[in-house]
């Protein structure tokens, strides 16, 4: 699978704030909050779930990954999606040792690897997981 996924019986909102939090504490930060609800309601098309888009970084990470090579930054930065499935919120991204072999440079796949375990331990934790999705470890 590509993604990690998990479920949380938070509001979108709420897991957004905790996401946030825990993703601080890792010394990650939100650049970017894409409302996609909003930005479509924005452009005349209906859109019936919450649903963003946080674009997360590590300054000092993604300093050493550009360093190691300039294509990583087309990945950069990490994507985490909140939204809505039915009665459901949903936390996921995309597995950056999946989108780090898109660069074909096998020496990025530590920083992935170590990338990957760190935003899976910010959403298992904001999520208070109970049904866990995708979830190969």
């Amino acid at each position: 699978m590509f993604d990690y996924t998990v479920d949380t019986k938070q509001s979108v909102a709420q897991a957004i704030e905790t996401l946030t939090r825990h993703l601080k504490e890792d010394s990650f930060g939100v650049l970017w909050n894409l409302d996609m609800k909003a930005t479509l309601e924005g452009k005349g098309f209906e859109y019936d779930h919450d649903y963003h888009v946080l674009e997360v970084c590590n300054p000092e990470a993604a300093k050493k990954v550009l360093t190691q090579n300039q294509l990583a930054g087309y990945i950069l930065p990490c994507k985490i999606a909140v939204y809505e499935d039915g009665s459901t919120t949903k936390i996921g991204m995309p597995k950056p040792t999946e989108l780090i072999n898109l660069v074909g440079d096998r020496a990025l796949l530590a920083f992935a690897s170590d990338f990957e375990k760190r935003l899976k331990s910010c959403i298992k934790a904001s999520a208070n997981v109970d049904t866990r999705m995708n979830e190969d470890e």
